[in-house]
């Protein structure tokens, strides 16, 4: 009644109907004067995800959407290791928005870790990506005439807008598939391999993970996979690369550094 609005009558009737037509996904509990579900319950309105739920409960624990807007009902108590928070300013992605829309050039002045002092440079911000921990903006770079990675939060400062020089669609890299093929890493036990399948949702020692090639450095990083996997014991590695003869590293637009 509470969350769809309804009177009580319409709620009986509701119910009434539903146990009539699905007899086996509902039972009347005495002792709670109220239906549960049936042993043998089978979703018939929806498909059932846990990924959708669990992102659900992470947008809820990082403030992005509110207990009220969220469709849980009952949450569990819960927690999550927590995720610095970047320093994106507002304006900031209010003029790289406004620029991917319109499509124009930006003239930002960037602090790269390869340089000691903020720089000026001409971006064609095409799209926005996001690599685990930080944002970024994906553009074509006037100075190097390459499409780069440039991080939102070391735009120091966001000039006037020029005229675009670049087709986003010769970003071949940001519209290249790669698929990142990963398996338990060989040295462990059988055992410990069926449950690292488990861990990946494996399926005959294998899992394969497609992934744009622009963000493919940041994929390899984040999976451990952007080193020599005997440098690491196997039962901290645990996942190795299968295709590396195929994902060819990293792609030559890495990000600005």
């Amino acid at each position: 009644m509470d969350t769809f609005g309804i009177s009580l009558q319409q709620a009986s009737l509701d119910l009434t109907r539903y146990s009539e037509r699905w007899k086996r996904n509902l039972v009347y509990d005495k002792s709670q004067r109220a239906y549960v579900r049936g042993k043998a319950f089978k979703p018939r309105f929806i498909t059932p995800s846990a990924e959708d739920y669990l992102a659900q409960l992470r947008a809820v624990d990082q403030g992005l959407v509110s207990r009220d807007q969220s469709w849980i009902s009952v949450f569990p108590s819960y927690g999550a290791t927590p995720t610095p928070a970047r320093g994106v300013a507002p304006e900031t992605l209010r003029d790289v928005l406004a620029a991917i829309h319109a499509p124009a050039a930006l003239e930002i002045t960037y602090q790269s870790m390869s340089r000691p002092e903020p720089s000026a440079r001409w971006i064609e911000p095409h799209a926005l990506a996001f690599d685990g921990f930080r944002w970024h903006a994906r553009a074509f770079c006037q100075n190097d005439r390459v499409f780069k990675d440039f991080l939102l939060s070391r735009i120091v400062e966001i000039g006037q807008q020029g005229p675009v020089t670049a087709d986003p669609q010769a970003d071949t890299e940001w519209h290249t598939e790669a698929v990142v093929e990963i398996g338990p890493h060989p040295d462990l036990s059988p055992t410990q391999c069926r449950a690292i399948e488990m861990d990946y949702g494996m399926a005959e020692g294998r899992a394969q993970i497609p992934v744009r090639r622009a963000l493919l450095f940041y994929a390899l990083k984040r999976l451990g996979l952007d080193t020599d996997p005997a440098a690491r014991r196997p039962q901290d590695q645990q996942i190795v690369l299968l295709n590396s003869d195929r994902v060819d590293g990293a792609p030559s637009s890495a990000p600005v550094t």
